[in-house]
């Protein structure tokens, strides 16, 4: 082959691949907007006051009218109808006084952004992710924002996936990437270079907790960070997207039950910080691959998947200390956060 011919080869393969990439997310763009369209399949209303009392806050995957937007239902009526604000997200956490949007923004090429606003609605701060949104927290005094994103891959059960976890605060300080922190395991600062890190849930405004993934070896920590000396320290293993217990004592997690890698199944467990012991709470027979969040100290909240419903996700409560069974919490919702 003449050098002239490799280089028309190279060519027609990159306008191959281009053309396939450009053809993904318009199909994409057309899915999304083929969901937002039409009247909503749910009762919803665009208010002003949406941000009053006890409540908890969600993105609306109803289809129709609102889908994809920030939601919130009244605490004491998650069933209700639900207050929609003109802002999409694809995954969403709320303080009494502000919430953070993480958006893909779709397109040919998509871009990818972590957006901070008032309670009005009104834009505080705006940075870009580095890939897919995944995950995101705020502080409970709304101090500090944590947000993860997929640099590579698109699941935590993807071989190879890659992730990038920051913390910045909500006047602008910007406290950088997790993998720039010291890893500590067994008092030894270690530095694997397939480390990720994500899954960040606030202890107070100078500590927290997270997941360090190292996935050539499939193994997971609960770590504890702190953000002025930049350092992660490891406290349990097999611990996987915590979320810290109201009252402080517990974390909840997902935690591998059978499978690895891309075979991979989750069962929402429970570990006691004092003592170091876990509850699996395997009434919910499910793959659960969302970070849990607490609606108080008795109950928790996810997010599953509808069945034979592309898009579409619903909230589940499930008994905290495995007395009960699953049962729906919010239909047509995903990423819940509570603001009581």
């Amino acid at each position: 082959m003449t050098e002239r011919a490799k280089w028309l080869l190279v060519a027609l393969i990159s306008v191959i691949v281009i053309g396939i990439a450009a053809g993904v997310g318009v199909f994409g763009w057309l899915q999304y907007q083929a969901r937002g369209s039409g009247p909503s399949e749910i009762a919803t209303s665009s208010s002003h006051d949406w941000a009053t009392g006890d409540r908890v806050v969600f993105r609306n995957t109803a289809a129709g009218d609102g889908y994809g937007q920030v939601a919130s239902v009244a605490l004491s009526d998650p069933q209700g109808p639900r207050a929609l604000v003109d802002r999409a997200c694809d995954r969403v956490a709320a303080s009494d006084a502000e919430f953070i949007c993480l958006r893909t923004e779709r397109g040919v090429v998509p871009r990818y952004t972590a957006t901070l606003y008032t309670d009005d609605g009104a834009q505080v701060e705006s940075w870009p992710l580095s890939g897919i949104p995944s995950r995101a927290r705020i502080s409970p005094d709304g101090a500090l924002v944590a947000t993860t994103s997929f640099v590579t891959g698109h699941s935590y059960a993807t071989v190879g996936f890659s992730t990038q976890t920051e913390v910045h605060t909500t006047d602008g300080r910007d406290f950088g990437d997790l993998e720039e922190y010291a890893l500590i395991i067994d008092g030894e600062v270690v530095s694997p270079v397939d480390r990720n890190y994500w899954g960040v849930t606030f202890i107070d405004d100078t500590s927290f907790y997270a997941t360090a993934g190292l996935t050539t070896i499939g193994t997971t920590y609960l770590v504890r960070g702190d953000l002025e000396n930049r350092t992660l320290t490891a406290v349990a293993s097999g611990v996987e997207c915590p979320s810290l217990s109201p009252d402080g004592s517990r974390i909840a997690f997902k935690r591998v039950t059978s499978g690895s890698g891309p075979t991979a199944h989750w069962t929402p467990a429970i570990m006691d910080l004092a003592g170091g012991t876990v509850r699996v709470l395997d009434t919910e027979t499910r793959d659960v691959d969302d970070q849990i969040a607490w609606l108080d100290d008795d109950t928790i909240l996810y997010g599953l998947p509808r069945e034979r419903a592309p898009g579409d996700t619903d909230v589940w409560s499930l008994p905290a200390d495995g007395s009960g069974s699953p049962e729906m919490f919010i239909e047509h919702a995903w990423s819940p956060s509570v603001v009581p």
